[in-house]
């Protein structure tokens, strides 16, 4: 499979501000494509950058293997969906759709059959004289997308779509938007700071950090096996304890807790940061087992979430909070605020990076 886009050596300053500092990656026709980060990391620069919309300080922006740099947005073969949609309220769905066809000078039938034609691929068909504020936040984002789509972009662009959206409605169009992706074939680029977004929907997530790329993979890879400390502690919950290391796979946590781990970074010189997933936590784990760290719990508070229930629990010997995800079994049931538990957790789970 062909790369659509391939970014080479980008640079954007803003005065000294490095705002995108040296980013290089291709994306692959027809795949579902995140750039996840924190406010600020760059990664809307990055994706106004494709877009056209900010020129780069210096390299490289190839769309199906041509140079982009200095073509003007409305040249390029891509299609940008804003955070607020930016639909015409004066307008029905229908025209929304056709306003750029209409600016295209394409015929009034061939209008009338790519806008009825891309209505019913995103499962809007019916839908045409209707008044873009008649719809519901999920409605209105797949016209914004179907809006894009029409034109038949190599790339569709999504800065942060779900942002406006209540919390049930971004879980309902992460399911929509990764469908309407593998249904239509066109390739996507999304930017959020929402891990779960990213993890849900894509094939490839590149995660930002300072300007910089610090790890593409693919969702599973990213949640279980992080390159770097920021990627550990950014994709998915995690404990976190600022440690020293004691041998070549061992550490020992400020708060005096030794641990054995199989991986330990090895740009590690001596201080250093370890993770440990809540899910990866064993409760009243059998004995004795060499692969396995234990250690006895005060049980905090218990966080129900329906099948999300965490434990918010303390170490024995010290302050330090640890959260425990429960395993979603009748077993634990019987688990109450104050109680002492044993637990332990696997050395391969027990991940250590320079701090």
């Amino acid at each position: 499979m062909q790369n659509v886009l391939e970014i080479v050596d980008l640079k954007k300053n803003f005065g000294d501000f490095k705002a995108v500092d040296g980013v290089n990656f291709q994306v692959e026709e027809g795949k579902f494509f995140s750039i996840l980060g924190p406010s600020g990391c760059g990664k809307t620069t990055l994706l106004r950058m494709i877009a056209g919309f900010l020129e780069p300080t210096s390299g490289s922006i190839l769309i199906n293997s041509k140079e982009m740099v200095g073509v003007a947005p409305n040249k390029r073969p891509v299609n940008l969906v804003f955070q607020n949609l930016a639909l015409f309220p004066m307008m029905n769905v229908a025209e929304n759709i056709a306003f750029g066809l209409k600016r295209q000078n394409i015929g009034k039938k061939e209008i009338q059959s790519r806008v009825s034609s891309m209505l019913e691929r995103v499962q809007l068909g019916g839908y045409e004289k209707y008044n873009v504020q008649a719809l519901s936040g999920g409605q209105r984002q797949r016209v914004a997308i179907a809006r894009s789509l029409v034109l038949s972009p190599s790339i569709l662009l999504l800065d942060e779509p779900l942002g406006a959206l209540d919390l049930k409605l971004r879980e309902q169009m992460k399911i929509e938007l990764k469908k309407l992706q593998n249904e239509i074939g066109t390739t996507f680029i999304y930017i959020t700071h929402d891990q779960s977004e990213a993890l849900v929907m894509s094939d490839q997530v590149a995660v930002m950090n300072k300007g910089k790329l610090e790890q593409i993979d693919t969702p599973q890879n990213l949640y279980a096996n992080p390159k770097t400390s920021f990627v550990a502690g950014f994709v998915g919950e995690t404990n976190q304890f600022l440690a020293k290391k004691t041998s070549e796979n061992s550490i020992r946590t400020e708060e005096g807790l030794e641990f054995s781990s199989i991986f330990i970074d090895e740009n590690i010189n001596n201080e250093c940061r370890l993770f440990i997933r809540p899910e990866a936590i064993a409760l009243f784990p059998k004995p004795d087992a060499l692969d396995m760290n234990y250690f006895d719990l005060k049980v905090k508070t218990i966080l129900f979430d329906g099948s999300n229930t965490k434990i918010l629990a303390n170490f024995l010997d010290n302050s330090h909070e640890i959260m425990v995800s429960l395993p979603q079994n009748r077993e634990f049931t019987h688990i109450q605020k104050n109680d002492i538990i044993k637990a332990g957790v696997h050395t391969e789970d027990c991940r250590c990076y320079q701090a």
